[in-house]
């Protein structure tokens, strides 16, 4: 009696596949994938953080808040085509659609026009932002070419922290073969810290690669 209802389960998918029709699936099927980073933060970084720097409440400990990916794109003033692919790439880099960004005012000398496209532009929050930085720090970064580590240097005195790259190729998303042009970007990291210090504990803990131990 078993093998009949195997032998039936059998037939019906294979009637399945000669229609052309997938099953459905159901979303109880559908298992997320845990955003690594994220946890590492909650159950190592920050404990460690709050008894390192002697805050009076967990609640204090510095956080990363969000990564804003700008690409400044001074070329498409005479080729609008370097939007629509800096666009696509920054999208495939990111996980999520950019905006782009126009100018405010008309530069005669750079023949720039008011509200003309000069860049995009993409802010990422929790999940996004923390599956972004893992691909950063461990697949991203190590391709760069003689790479020496991050300089430490570019903090902004409010515990936030740029880092400029220089080629988006460095992005495994990225098909080198159908790159037309090398782009930059900068890559922004906002934290909750008070200060320099306290953010570059929390990058160091994160393993920002810096090329040293300490900020002055």
């Amino acid at each position: 009696m078993a093998n009949k209802e195997v032998r039936k389960v059998s037939k019906s998918k294979k009637e399945e596949k000669s229609s052309g029709e997938e099953p459905v699936q159901s979303a109880e099927s559908f298992v997320k994938i845990p955003i690594r980073l994220h946890g590492v933060y909650n159950e190592q970084i920050r404990p460690a953080l709050y008894k390192k720097l002697g805050y009076k409440s967990i609640m204090q400990v510095p956080v990363l808040k969000k990564i804003v990916i700008n690409m400044g794109l001074g070329d498409a003033v005479s080729d609008p085509k370097i939007i629509e692919e800096a666009v696509k790439e920054l999208e495939a880099i990111a996980g999520q659609k950019p905006s782009i960004r126009k100018s405010k005012k008309a530069i005669s000398n750079f023949k720039l026009r008011e509200n003309m496209p000069i860049g995009a532009m993409v802010t990422l929050r929790k999940d996004k932002m923390f599956e972004f930085l893992d691909r950063l720090l461990n697949i991203a970064l190590p391709r760069v070419r003689d790479f020496k580590g991050l300089p430490d240097k570019s903090f902004d005195g409010r515990g936030n922290y740029t880092l400029g790259i220089k080629e988006q190729i460095i992005f495994p998303e990225i098909n080198v073969d159908k790159v037309n042009k090398i782009k930059g970007m900068d890559i922004t990291f906002v934290t909750s810290a008070k200060s320099d210090t306290d953010a570059f504990e929390l990058f160091t803990s994160f393993g920002f690669p810096f090329r040293k131990k300490e900020i002055n």
